[in-house]
């Protein structure tokens, strides 16, 4: 008779079943005494064996409460090691609303994991890591949509779509976790207790099912505007193409302690395979900002700041 493996780390993680989510849980759940958690929308997401999965719906602030309960019903005590805030998603337009009423790329991006990172951020263990995934896009140096301002109000309940409205939603978002993360970091039990608050940017990566562009819509990108980023990515190497698999390998690092940023760096930005960390872009390190959409962000999701 085989002995149950003991449990040495527990990992929580969203955006697990696709994309740079699967690579990095490949690499993760490859530990026997690793518990990993998983919140998943629908029914027949394939992950690793021994990975359990959770419903979650993140266009649902119901469900992320329900999923974070039952988060801590499954651990009974035991203290989660890692939070990976992996999941996102992008659409052409502004249309979208969650159950909730607010914007749908604002909600399931930041206001989703906002929610779950105040609800499990107390039931973390000592040393613990919280990561949020974000992206390049949320510097105007790097890609000319990348919010100027940041009205939190707006982004959840925008009024009109334009040009590029989509783009525009992601960047912001992605923006705003960031922005999360820099507040998390200065939470005094999250100081106290040794847990490390990181954004990470996996950059620009193929294969990840993004967004909800048709066929027609995957053939212009495939034909087109990836040729293009080839051509870009000669001068910018943000513009660079990367596999989900090196993306993936990355997280898992983070999530695993294994890859540390230097002391007052919360950034980690993949760039042409490489870890680094820049500064991220002057908005997402301004206080005031960081502090309103906190306060902001709070409100929506029915919490005291």
């Amino acid at each position: 008779m085989t002995d149950t493996p003991q449990i040495a780390r527990v990992v929580v993680m969203t955006g697990a079943t696709s994309g740079i989510g699967a690579a990095a849980v490949q690499e993760i759940a490859r530990d026997p005494g690793t518990l990993v958690l998983v919140g998943a929308r629908g029914t027949g997401r394939t992950v690793p064996a021994g990975v359990e999965t959770l419903p979650l719906d993140l266009a649902s602030l119901g469900s992320v409460r329900e999923f974070a309960d039952a988060v801590l019903r499954r651990l009974g005590g035991t203290p989660i090691d890692a939070l990976v805030l992996n999941a996102g998603t992008q659409s052409r337009s502004l249309d979208g609303r969650t159950a909730d009423g607010f914007e749908t790329t604002f909600a399931v991006n930041h206001l989703a994991h906002y929610l779950l990172a105040r609800l499990l951020t107390p039931h973390l263990a000592d040393d613990a890591r919280i990561i949020l995934t974000t992206s390049d896009t949320h510097d105007p140096a790097i890609t000319p949509l990348a919010p100027k301002t940041l009205d939190p109000q707006a982004r959840a309940h925008p009024p009109t779509s334009g040009f590029g409205a989509g783009m525009r939603a992601y960047a912001a978002s992605k923006l705003c976790n960031l922005l999360t993360v820099r507040s998390l970091a200065e939470l005094p039990e999250v100081r106290e207790r040794g847990i490390r608050a990181l954004a990470y940017n996996p950059g620009l990566t193929g294969g990840t099912n993004l967004g909800d562009a048709g066929p027609g819509a995957k053939r212009f990108m495939t034909l087109v505007v990836f040729p293009v980023f080839r051509i870009v990515g000669r001068f910018k190497p943000a513009y660079v193409m990367g596999p989900p698999e090196r993306a993936g390998q990355v997280l898992a690092q983070l999530a695993a302690g294994t890859v540390t940023p230097p002391a007052g760096h919360v950034y980690v930005s993949l760039v042409k395979g490489d870890i680094t960390y820049p500064e991220p872009a002057p908005l997402a390190r301004d206080d005031e900002v960081r502090d309103d959409l906190w306060r902001q962000s709070a409100s929506m999701v029915g919490l005291a700041p």
